[in-house]
Parts: C-alpha cells; structure tokens; sequence
C-alpha cells in the first residue's frame, strides 16, 4: 500500500511540473536609489507598467518604502513578468507618503526617474520606460534634489 502511495505522490510532482512547465519565468528587479542626502524620512520606489498610471501610485504595479540612510538604498521587486516598466523614486524627507511640490507642480524632495530623462514638464511614461527581460534586472536611479 505504502508502494501505491509513493507512487500516486511521484505522477502528482510529475503533472505539477508539466502543468507549470508552459509558465513564464517570473524576473526580479534590483533599483538601487541615490544617493539620498541625509536619514530624513523614507524613500518610496514606485514601480509602473501602464502609461495611463503613470505618476499615480494609486495605480501602480507594485511600491516598496524603506528608511532613508545616506548614500544608496536599494529595493528588489520580485516575481515580475518580462515587460516594460517605468519607475519614480523620491526621498519622502517629511514621511508624509507624497512627493512635497512648490507650487503643486516642482518638485521640493529629491526625486529619481528611470532613464534619468531631462524633465521640463511632468514626466512621462515613455521617457522614463525601460525592458525587463526574463532573467531580471538592475538599475540604478540617481536622485534630484
């Protein structure tokens, strides 16, 4: 008996890996954030995959927040598809969970943009996209004060 259930235990193992085989890979993403000046508040890394989100964390793939440390902070982003991403950063000095703007519109804490695009205006999604390919990636995002 303990013989059929070793069995039946190996074609379950066996059909999970064929069912999960045809699955794409999932990629990790590494975004180093810097350097930040001072252990003021947090910084958030916001990651995009949608033009039309773009800008509105409400509506974003994923963000991760860590304390603020001078010189780098890093964050990983796991188990993405391969894809196009776009991400902004920002050293949130005061903690209140906003990028703080002069006038609502410049920007008065550090800030960071994938592709670290000239920004006259608000940003955008395709200035600041990059591709994720299967095998993961790292960037480095260099903060604006």
């Amino acid at each position: 008996m303990n013989h059929l259930a070793l069995l039946l235990a190996a074609a379950t193992v066996a059909a999970a890996g064929i069912v999960t085989g045809g699955t794409a890979a999932a990629a990790d993403l590494a975004v180093s954030v810097g350097p930040v000046r001072d252990a003021a508040g947090q910084v958030k890394v916001v990651l995009y995959d949608r033009p039309d989100a773009f800008r509105k964390e409400a509506q974003s793939r994923a963000i991760q927040t860590v304390p603020a440390v001078p010189g780098m902070v890093e964050v990983v982003f796991r188990d993405l598809p391969a894809g196009t991403y776009a991400i902004m950063a920002y050293h949130d000095e005061d903690a209140s969970g906003d990028l703080n703007r002069f006038l609502g519109m410049i920007p008065t804490e550090g800030y960071a943009l994938s592709n670290d695009p000239e920004v006259t205006g608000p940003p955008s999604f395709e200035a600041s996209a990059f591709a994720l390919p299967a095998a993961g990636s790292k960037l480095k995002l260099s903060l604006r004060y």
